[in-house]
């Protein structure tokens, strides 16, 4: 069966369209004709329009196209979806937005306090694994796609937490304290290794553990999710009532495979963040490798000085 049979609003999701065109509306005139409004600004640079729009565009895609149909039909595309909302639009999203307009945000007297902690390197990283695990765990996956509200909120709550993980590693603003390259590469191990058990619980199931993804009542109601009342409504008489219709494997087979598109896409974009680290770490050992040595020597000086 042929996903238009949702319809043209599940399917490309015009309302939100035009909220992305907005945003990025309203975002691109404070970095340009409105920044001098800021206390401190600087002229938006190519990398962070380049950055920014591309974080509006793969936002659109992963919640505004037939993807986010195919995510509440297919485990498999819904872990794709998550990958690409948790793991890489927040790295864009982060290098996109000029530090000067971060350091208003962050400025707010609502929002300091809570960001210092939420921003902490071991805080951020236990709390998105903790929300991404419990997440997958079926009673709670299964509650929060029957409630749009709670499914928004969850979502959010997860998509901030991936920002606050990225932020000790991304951090663009001047002059903050920057954790060293290794502790940064520690971090990004962690992850890999913390998301792991939820990954391998999903891979190795011997049977299907989530019930929207079963046909049945479950499923019709999750969908109500990205397809509008009207339609939902029409499913049935349709001859739609389950996602196995819109699918070559099982159920099983598809949850299975679920996991393992997730590990696989979370090892190359954890492999290209480090890269980057080391890359720039390395360059910064090379630079200063004069002063490290002479800061070495200092400390062995002063050992020296007890024995």
């Amino acid at each position: 069966m042929k996903l238009s049979v949702f319809g043209f609003q599940a399917l490309w999701s015009p309302y939100f369209l035009c909220v992305i065109i907005l945003v990025s509306l309203l975002f691109f005139a404070s970095a340009t004709t409105w920044r001098h409004r800021f206390s401190v600004s600087e002229p938006l640079t190519k990398a962070q329009a380049v950055y920014f729009s591309l974080a509006m565009m793969l936002l659109y895609i992963v919640k505004g196209t037939p993807i986010d149909v195919l995510a509440h039909i297919s485990f498999t595309m819904h872990m794709v979806q998550m990958a690409l909302l948790l793991l890489l639009v927040p790295i864009v999203l982060i290098k996109g937005i000029p530090w000067w307009m971060w350091q208003a945000f962050i400025s707010l007297r609502i929002i300091r306090p809570l960001w210092r902690v939420v921003t902490q390197p071991i805080v951020s990283l236990f709390t998105f694994t903790l929300l991404f695990s419990f997440y997958h765990i079926p009673v709670i996956l299964d509650v929060v796609k029957l409630s749009e509200p709670l499914h928004a909120a969850y979502t959010s709550l997860l998509f901030s937490s991936a920002v606050w993980m990225y932020w000790s590693l991304l951090n663009p603003i001047p002059g903050s304290k920057e954790i060293k390259g290794l502790h940064k590469i520690g971090i990004v191990m962690a992850n890999a290794v913390l998301i792991t058990p939820a990954c391998a619980l999903i891979i190795f199931a011997d049977m299907p553990m989530y019930e929207t993804y079963v046909a049945g009542d479950a499923w019709l109601q999750s969908m109500a999710l990205c397809v509008p009342a009207s339609t939902l409504a029409m499913l049935p008489s349709l001859g739609v009532t389950g996602p196995e219709l819109f699918m070559s494997m099982s159920t099983l087979e598809d949850q299975q495979l679920g996991g393992i598109v997730m590990k696989i896409i979370q090892e190359i974009i954890f492999g290209a963040l480090l890269y980057s680290i080391f890359r720039k770490w390395y360059k910064n050992e090379q630079k200063n490798a004069d002063a490290i040595t002479a800061a070495a020597l200092e400390e062995r000086k002063a050992m020296s000085q007890y024995y």
